[in-house]
Formats: C-alpha cells, structure tokens, sequence
C-alpha cells in the first residue's frame, strides 16, 4: 500500500527529475486540458501510452505503475458499461437479466470509450507528475503561480499525514488478520468497518494533535514557503516549447482529416 503512495522515485536523479518544476507543472496542465477537450480517442490514449511508457523508461516496476492506475481502469471499466447499457442508439448486444432487457449500443461504447480515455489520459499525466517530481517541489511551484495559499497548505498537510494514517490502517489490518478478522465474508466486512472507522477516529485525533503542534509553535494562519531559484534559460524555453508542441499535436490529431 505504501509503494502506491511513496514518492521515492521522484527522488532519483533523472533527465526529467533535473527540470525546474514549473515548467514540468506547465507542460502537465497542457496536457490535461488537451486530454478534457479532446473529441477522439487517438490523442488521450496517445497521452497516456507516452506516459505509461515514460514510467517504465525511468525503471518504475511495471507492478508498481499497474497499481497506480488500477483505480482509474476501474472507473474507465464503469464508464463504458453505463454508457454502452444507457446511451440509446444502435444495438450492439442485448442482455437479459431478471427479466429485464438491456442493450448495449454502438454510440454508448463509443462515448464510454472516450470517457474512458480521457480518464487515463488525464491520470496518467499526474502520474508521471508525482513520479519526476518530489511533492515538496510540486507545491512550491503552485505558491509560485499565485495558487491561493490556503489551498497548497491543506493540500501539503493532507499529503504529510497520509503516510500517517496509512500506517495506522496497515498496523489495524495486520491485527485484525492475526485475530482471523478476514477468515470469512461476513467477518471481512465486519473487520473493514471497524477499520475505516477507526482511521477515521484516528484522523480526527491527528488533526488536533497537529493544530496544536502547529500553535504552539508560532503558527498565526500562514504556512511559510521558500522561494524558487531562478528558472535556466534551457527551463524557459521547455516551458515555452512544450506547450506549443501539445497543441500542434491536438490540432493534428483533432482536425487532420479522417
């Protein structure tokens, strides 16, 4: 559970961890926004294949990488299906269940697909974000973009003390596990309730404990956050280039005639 999370990687010294993170940040806001508007599946799979292929170039397990995006295959998994069984059109395939018919059509897949492409495309840009990137660096370049400081220090206090509640959780699991928490169904079920609402006793314990840490420390409202040295020149220009390069690929593979 923890290797999902860890930014480990993002601490190893690469070609892409070297670059200044606002260019880096700049780049992946580009793509994202390009992944959202897209109306074809060619350029967000597209997106997503660079980035997939990127991870695994930089020596990131190809376990790790499935893990990370298994969550958003599941989401693209129910995005199709509710989109091929709801969308009318032309139908595909029929199923029958209790009694009920259901069909599946040729315009629900075609927009589930889409969906789902979009989600991958999206995802596994932040993904190779969070994978070149150290978090810390990550949101000293949104302070830097005069992202409102509220919003980076709740973000930087929940990424700080996820580890923390994930460690509590891993602790309670493994104890329920000795205990045969998980033996059966029923106690399965029994034991994740306890365990999500003992975290959840948890993280209201820790948000106290850290509210007061920070108070007695001087803490007056407003987290403080070092400046950024100056972006190199080879940085600039990455942040000019990259994003005029993403859009030629959009207008190329949007309005390239089919």
């Amino acid at each position: 559970m923890f290797e999902v999370f860890s930014d480990i990687f993002a601490c190893r010294e690469n070609a892409l961890s070297r670059v200044d993170p606002r260019p880096k940040l700049i780049i992946a806001l580009s793509l994202i926004l390009t992944v959202i508007v897209s109306q074809g599946v060619l350029l967000p799979a597209g997106v997503a294949a660079v980035c997939v292929g990127t991870m695994l170039a930089l020596r990131v397990p190809p376990r790790l990488v499935l893990l990370r995006l298994s969550p958003p295959l599941g989401i693209v998994v129910v995005l199709v299906v509710l989109k091929a069984f709801l969308t009318p059109g032309r139908r595909l395939v029929l199923l029958t269940l209790f009694g009920y018919d259901f069909n599946a059509t040729v315009e629900g897949i075609t927009q589930g697909l889409l969906l789902g492409s979009r989600v991958l495309g999206a995802v596994s840009v932040v993904l190779l974000l969070s994978t070149v990137t150290p978090a810390y660096k990550v949101f000293a370049g949104l302070r830097w973009f005069r992202v409102p400081e509220v919003w980076v220090e709740i973000a930087f206090l929940v990424y700080r003390y996820v580890f923390v509640l994930l460690e509590q959780a891993s602790d309670v699991q493994a104890a329920q596990r000795v205990r045969l928490g998980y033996s059966s169904i029923g106690r399965s079920l029994s034991s994740m309730g306890i365990l999500a609402g003992t975290v959840m006793a948890q993280s209201m314990e820790q948000a106290l404990r850290t509210h007061e840490a920070m108070m007695i420390r001087g803490y007056q409202g407003r987290y403080p956050f070092g400046p950024l040295p100056a972006m190199k020149t080879i940085d600039q220009a990455l942040a000019v280039v990259a994003p005029c390069l993403v859009a030629a690929a959009y207008l190329l593979a949007e309005w390239w005639p089919r």
